[in-house]
């Protein structure tokens, strides 16, 4: 599959400089995984190609019927999976820019600074919602809403159905591709921390919750966070589109209420599932795969209630920033006026100049009238 590359100029940069890359990485990256592909028509190297393509560690036996669908766990070799569809990540994230993105901004004649902020909402809107629309399908179908005590029981959860396993894999490539998409989007050096630290974050939660078991918990939380985070982009490129800022305004009034359940809503699931769940559950930490030690539990639950709190203190005084910003404006505007209508009720030049001298002159000048009228 070919794709059309950004020329920056008419002539061609040359083979295996920094801007050809950049402009044709989704090429390269596309041919890159269509040697696995091609791999499986091959007797030879489709064992090879089989190992970074489909899902491995079945644990299901050969019986098995359409009520009852293949069951995996996790391996080594979901490594050469993560690393396929981390390929695979790379060239849909330039599929979105090219024919979605690129075309709104070129109407929209955005700042630099704006355009970067705007491609990285659009990003991750389209992955939030797709992820919502999936782990939502899996929570149903998994019946861990309507039945929140399966969240705990029958732990260790180490066998996961197909769609369950391949939710925890695009994750962990999705978030580990958006490590390269710094250098093929030429993101400023600025923004390049707080991008690495949440892109980090999230690999460590999700990888966390995929190799200790917590996977029914971690999709919970993950569909929570990335509900709220939706409509935070959703009210940051209606901000851009909206001059008036009419729809942004009432955008980010709904993320502020959906931001602050989010939270409320992942600090209860983990203090329920980690202190009062897990707790009650039979423990045998001897056994592969059960990591439920009061020392797990209270540290699954304290990195997440962690989370929870810095992501409500950065909410909070970004709020305050914002009231700051907005205030001084008024203020001025309070102050300024008075003045004007005291310099107007005045009216004599020598009786305003008077009211402008220090309490220390007009003492001085009253006495020095004084004794001008006892000489007289």
């Amino acid at each position: 599959m070919g794709f059309k590359g950004r020329k920056s100029s008419s002539k061609n940069p040359p083979i295996f400089s920094h801007e050809f890359v950049i402009q044709n990485h989704a090429d390269i990256v596309s041919c890159v995984a269509l040697v696995f592909v091609i791999g499986l028509l091959i007797q030879a190297t489709s064992p090879f190609a089989y190992m970074f393509i489909a899902l491995h560690h079945n644990v299901s036996t050969e019986n098995v019927g359409p009520e009852l669908p293949f069951r995996y766990t996790y391996g080594l070799k979901d490594i050469c999976v993560v690393f396929f569809y981390f390929l695979i990540c790379i060239v849909m994230h330039a599929i979105i820019q090219e024919y979605i993105l690129d075309k709104v901004t070129r109407k929209l004649h955005l700042s630099k600074v704006k355009l970067s902020k705007f491609n990285e909402s659009g990003q991750l809107l389209v992955f939030y919602i797709m992820t919502v629309l999936w782990g939502g399908d899996v929570i149903i179908k998994e019946n861990l809403i309507f039945n929140i005590s399966s969240l705990w029981e029958g732990y260790p959860h180490s066998e996961m159905v197909f769609m369950f396993k391949f939710f925890f894999i695009i994750q962990l490539s999705y978030w580990l591709h958006t490590f390269p998409e710094l250098y093929f989007q030429k993101i400023k050096k600025e923004e390049m921390p707080e991008r690495i630290a949440y892109a980090s974050v999230a690999i460590v939660f999700i990888a966390a919750a995929y190799l200790l078991n917590f996977n029914r918990v971690g999709i919970c939380l993950l569909v929570l966070h990335y509900l709220s985070e939706s409509f935070y982009h959703i009210a940051r490129l209606i901000d851009f589109v909206d001059k008036e800022e009419r729809g942004s305004k009432a955008g980010y009034m709904v993320w502020h209420v959906f931001f602050v359940l989010a939270r409320l809503g992942s600090v209860m699931l983990s203090v329920l599932t980690f202190w009062y769940g897990l707790s009650l559950a039979p423990s045998n930490t001897g056994a592969p795969g059960d990591f439920n030690s009061p020392t797990v539990r209270v540290g699954a639950l304290t990195a997440v209630v962690l989370l929870q709190v810095y992501l409500m203190f950065n909410f909070i005084t970004d709020q305050l920033r914002q009231l700051r910003e907005t205030a001084p404006a008024s203020v001025r505007k309070l102050t300024v006026k008075p003045k004007q209508l005291v310099g107007k009720k005045k009216g004599d030049g020598k009786k305003q100049e008077y009211d402008e001298l220090t309490e220390v002159d007009q003492n001085t000048k009253k006495n020095l009238k004084q004794r001008t009228q006892k000489v007289k």
